[in-house]
Parts: C-alpha cells; sequence; structure tokens
C-alpha cells in the first residue's frame, strides 16, 4: 500500500490579506468507498453528471478526461472495478462565467494535482451550466500510476486543491481589485445563509464570548479590514434573532448561529430548485405551497407527478432530489439514494411520504404458528420445531424463541396482542399487518414509491394495468385538487373510463359504473403476454404464461419492468414465464427458484420451514 502525500512545501496556504485579493474558487470533496465490481451507485452517480442541460449550449453533459473531450465511464468505471475507493470533486470557481468553457481550468487543475502528489491520476469529469454557478465534476480513481492504493492528505484535501485552483483562476484572469472583494463581500451581509462574513465574525470572538469592533481593540486583519462590513452583518443577524448588541460595536452571539444559518441556506438552495423546476415545466405555483420532506418525515403521504429530478444538496452525497407537483395542490420535495431513484424519471407518479416498514420474519413466524394453534402462540411448541431446524443461526434453539418473545411482549404494550400467562399469547388473525403498522408508525422515515413509470396520457390507453386503473378501483383513492396535476388527474382518470368501457371492461348501471371482476389481473395478464411474446423473439425462447395455483421453477434469469409492475424472468429449457418479482428473489439472481403462484401474487420457495424463516 502506497499513501500519496504532497509536500507541504510544495503548496501553502494563502497568508493574510493575500486570499482576498487572489480568484476565490470553491472545492467540495469526498471520499466514496466502493462495494467492489460493478458498483451500481458508482455508474448511477456518472449518469447523473451527465444529465440533461448540462452544457453551455443547454445539452446532455459529456464526460472528459485529460486528453478525450469524449471519456467512455464504463470504460473508467471498468479499470477501477476493483478500486477500492474514489475521489469526488465540485470545483466552483467564483468567476467562473468568465472563465467560459472549464474544460482547460480543470485539466490544469488536475495536472497540479498530479506533480503535487508525485502520481498520474486516473480521472474524467464533467461540467455543469445549469445552475447558474458553473462548476466541474471530477471523479479520479483511488490509485496510483504504478497500481497502488492511493491515499490523499485530508490536509491537500481540505485547503491545498483549493489554493491550487485558486492560483489557476488568479493566473487565468489576474488578481481581484480591491473594489471586487469589497462588492463581493457587500453581498453577503444581507443573505440568509453562512457567509465568509459569518465565519469571520466567529473568528472575532474574544476571551468573554464577545465580538468586539471598537475602534482601537485587538482585531484580525480581517476585522480591521471589513470593519464596516462586519457591523452590518451583525445588525443583520440581531433582526434575525442570531446576534444581540451588548454595547456599541459589541456583540454576543447565539450559540445556533451556524447552525441556523446553514439550514437556512440549504432550505433557500432546495426552493431555489423547486422554483427551477416549475419554471422548466412552464408550471406557476404559490411558493407557499411548496413541501420539504426530509428525516422522519411527518408530513401525510402526497401522490404526484415528478417535475424535476438530479443531484441533491452539494451534488457529492450520492443522494437524488425529486420535485413533484402533487395532487394535492401542493409542490414537494423529497431527496433519496442515488439506486432507489434510478427507474423514476421526469412524468412518473410517485407517491412520498413515511415508508412502510418491511415485514418481519419473526411476525411471520409468529402468525404462522399461531394460525395453526387456534390462535395462539406458544413458546414451547416454537422451541420444539427450532429443535429440529438446522437453521437456527448458531444453533442457538432458546435464544432464537426468546427473541420472539421479546418482540410479542413490545407489541403487547403497543395493545397489539395478549399475553394469558408466560406460555401463551392471543394472536390476532392479522397480526402481521398490525406489527407492521406499528413499525411504521415509529419509524416515519422518508420513502418515495413508484406509483407508475409512464405519464398519465399513456395511461389513458395503456393496455396494462396502470395506477389510473388502480385508483379507479379502490376504497381510498389519492384526494385530486380541481387545480394543477389534480385536475390533470381527473380528466384522465373520466378518459380511462371511456376506454375501459370500449374494451368491455367496465359498463353503466343505473347504480353507476362497475368494472369487470377482477379486472387490474386481467390488465396486467394483457400486458405480460404481449411483453412475454416480444420477449420470446427478442431471446428466441418460447414464452408461456402461468395460471394461479400453478409451480414454477426454473433459473432466474433479470427483472422486467412493465407497467403493471415489476415481473421475474424465470427460464427453463427453451422455455420462460413472467411472474411478479419480490425483493427475496434478487439473491437468487442466475439461480435455480420455485415458487407456487397464487392469483396475482407468488409464493417463492426459497429453503423456509414452517415458523423457522431466516431473513426471508
Amino acid at each position: 500500500m502506497v499513501s500519496s502525500f504532497p509536500r507541504q512545501s510544495s503548496w501553502s496556504r494563502p497568508e493574510g490579506g493575500m486570499r482576498f485579493r487572489a480568484r476565490r474558487v470553491i472545492v467540495k470533496a469526498r471520499v466514496v468507498k466502493l462495494r467492489g465490481g460493478k458498483s451500481q451507485a458508482a455508474y448511477a452517480h456518472l449518469r447523473y453528471l451527465q444529465r440533461d442541460g448540462a452544457t453551455l449550449e443547454g445539452e446532455r453533459g459529456q464526460l472528459y478526461s485529460a486528453n478525450l473531450d469524449r471519456a467512455n465511464g464504463s470504460a473508467f468505471l471498468g479499470r477501477g472495478q476493483d478500486d477500492l475507493h474514489q475521489f469526488r470533486l465540485i470545483v466552483a470557481p467564483e468567476d467562473g462565467t468568465e472563465l467560459g468553457d472549464l474544460r482547460d481550468f480543470t485539466r490544469h487543475l488536475m495536472e497540479q494535482m498530479e506533480h503535487d502528489l508525485e502520481t498520474q491520476l486516473d480521472w474524467v469529469a464533467v461540467d455543469h451550466h445549469n445552475t447558474g454557478h458553473p462548476h466541474s465534476h471530477v471523479v479520479i480513481r483511488g490509485v496510483t500510476d504504478d497500481g497502488k492504493i492511493l491515499n490523499i492528505a485530508g490536509d491537500y484535501i481540505a485547503h491545498g486543491i483549493r489554493h491550487r485552483a485558486s492560483e489557476i483562476a488568479t493566473l487565468e484572469l489576474g488578481p481581484q481589485s480591491e473594489w471586487e472583494v469589497q462588492q463581493r463581500l457587500g453581498r453577503e451581509v444581507e443573505q440568509d445563509r453562512f457567509t465568509r462574513l459569518d465565519r469571520a465574525v466567529l473568528q472575532e470572538v474574544n476571551d468573554q464570548g464577545l465580538v468586539d469592533l471598537r475602534i482601537g481593540e485587538e482585531q484580525s486583519y480581517l476585522g480591521r479590514a471589513n470593519r464596516a462590513l462586519l457591523i452590518g452583518r451583525l445588525k443583520r443577524l440581531e433582526r434575525m434573532g442570531l446576534a444581540r448588541q451588548e454595547d456599541p460595536a459589541c456583540w454576543s452571539l447565539s450559540g445556533r448561529l451556524e447552525r441556523t444559518l446553514r439550514e437556512m441556506g440549504e432550505r433557500g438552495d432546495i426552493i431555489k430548485t423547486m422554483h427551477r423546476a416549475m419554471t422548466e415545466q412552464g408550471l406557476a405555483r404559490d411558493p407557499r405551497s411548496y413541501v420539504i420532506h426530509r428525516g422522519a418525515d411527518r408530513q401525510p403521504p402526497a401522490v404526484g407527478r415528478v417535475i424535476g429530478k438530479g443531484l441533491a444538496g452539494d451534488e457529492l452525497t450520492g443522494r437524488l432530489h425529486l420535485v413533484i407537483d402533487g395532487a394535492d395542490g401542493r409542490v414537494h420535495y423529497a431527496e433519496m439514494s442515488e439506486a432507489a431513484g434510478d427507474e423514476i424519471a421526469v412524468g412518473s407518479i410517485v407517491e412520498v411520504g413515511r415508508v412502510k416498514a418491511p415485514p418481519r420474519p419473526a411476525d411471520r413466524n409468529i402468525a404462522e404458528l399461531a394460525r395453526d394453534n387456534g390462535g395462539l402462540y406458544e413458546p414451547a411448541v416454537h422451541l420444539a420445531a427450532a429443535r429440529e431446524s438446522l437453521r437456527i443461526p448458531d444453533g442457538n434453539q432458546e435464544g432464537y424463541v426468546e427473541a420472539h418473545v421479546r418482540r410479542l411482549e413490545a407489541l403487547r404494550r403497543a395493545g397489539l396482542v395478549e399475553r394469558l400467562d408466560a406460555g401463551h399469547w392471543r394472536v390476532p388473525h392479522d397480526f402481521e399487518d398490525r406489527a407492521r403498522g406499528y413499525d411504521s408508525r415509529r419509524g416515519g422515515q422518508l420513502g418515495v414509491r413508484m406509483l407508475s413509470l409512464i405519464d398519465l396520457e399513456a395511461q389513458v390507453t395503456a393496455n396494462a394495468a396502470t395506477w389510473l386503473d388502480r385508483e379507479l378501483v379502490a376504497q381510498a383513492p389519492a384526494p385530486l385538487r380541481d387545480s394543477g396535476f389534480g385536475r390533470e388527474a381527473r380528466e384522465a382518470l373520466a378518459r380511462r373510463r371511456q376506454w375501459l368501457m370500449a374494451e368491455g371492461l367496465a359498463r353503466e348501471t343505473d347504480a353507476g359504473l362497475v368494472y369487470q371482476r377482477g379486472m387490474l389481473t386481467a390488465l396486467a395478464q394483457r400486458e405480460v403476454r404481449e411483453a412475454g411474446g416480444k420477449l420470446g423473439r427478442e431471446h428466441g425462447l418460447t414464452f408461456r404464461m402461468v395460471e394461479s395455483g400453478e409451480r414454477v421453477s426454473g433459473t432466474y434469469r433479470q427483472s422486467v419492468q412493465l407497467v403493471s409492475g415489476k415481473y421475474a424472468l424465470v427460464e427453463r429449457s427453451k422455455e420462460f414465464t413472467l411472474v411478479p418479482w419480490r425483493p427475496v428473489i434478487e439473491k437468487a439472481l442466475g439461480q435455480q427458484v420455485t415458487g407456487l403462484v397464487r392469483g396475482s401474487g407468488i409464493s417463492w420457495d426459497m429453503g423456509r420451514k414452517r415458523g423457522l424463516g431466516i431473513g426471508m
């Protein structure tokens, strides 16, 4: 293992007032650990970096490298499939607009980094000109030119790269005049975010915890040179409740100053992102209708159409943002991982809100044993079954059953089950649903669920089970406001009803519109039959439809996303079938699988024994 640390003598941090004369460049860096092989997250990240509208001409961003204007991202990631990590940079010159094409600037910076690190670097970059602040994304492999592991000193990542970039920008455009510096700092006085002036204010705090800007008091160079600007900023902070004037030109600061300003800046950036997405779609909404879903979300679930998608935050976090025109008349902002949002596109219909907790294997075990025992769960019976199994973790049967009992005790305190005595628990028939609902309420984490890959217009005549169809037969359909996406959805539902009647899947009666029994299943089967025939012709295989109650076995080859849902392609000999996909089967890609088709679902047999499911 080799770590390349640039010599401190090869670069030095700017001293004193020089940093206010040099051209300012913001550099953000992140070291990303890779999972080996073809990291889907790494591929997804490069795809999002090359999103539409990123170039000066508004076209799709193009990767480039040291020698190529059109670099191959797949080849770059292929070379790094065994790498342990990547370095990801965002380089944003304050005068990026004046620099124009950022490629020469980025290449010059990478050459300087190679000199400092004493190794050639394997990298690709893409420039973004669509945010008002031109910047470059650079992805660097974590290896040296002789194939050893590359580690970069934290001090160089934090300061050295930015200093080198500033030198290059200053050499290209010349140093800033004092007037330019003062103009830029002056614009920060009224900003609702954490600024350079705020950082300077914090540096002026004395031993008494005060910022004393009275003439004659000891101050830093920055404090002396920009006293009027700092006083103006402190007055602004005072109006925001983040500072208090104790004496003339003397303030105390709130302990939450930096955190509050950073949160305000982040919220401001999100609102700009939402407004930009609305403008690009030619839509207008009252900013008071904007809803930001974050963290432990407490907002009610909302359904809507995706009108904006891109990298979230500082674009280094590996997360995406979605802007959603809600059926409730509001505009929603949500974030998710790049991998989770890979299939969602602008125009997709989604639901944003608290994630429904996944089913627990322990709850399934409890429910199965209770159903076989008249609604009673008995730890002794479970222990006897566990002792017959060879699949209990560590062979600790007593501890395994005790974990189920602790789960029941927690649910008893929530009023979901009843303990009759130490050896008997009364379990309701809908126990699994109740337990899952309990976990969902406690978790409260934000999630985005895909409802439809295709937009409303395509759904109206789609020969498939669409979101519109599910809404038409739902007992509690999504509430639709008579404006925006809500109005469009209402109109699309009316047109879909007419299409269903023309197809013989619905009919008018004196009591209203009646839908054919099993309409959703019939529509899904139409799409599966059509998709199966097409796949069969492409792969030279025979497609076979399966019926409810039929057992399916074969090799799980791939997942297939249809309008009606996601399906698993199971191949056997020269024929194949499409059956409903479930997350559990993905672990068996390329392996033999067996399942029992039940209506519109399937129960996969992954070696499970009754009451002894492990991690399914």
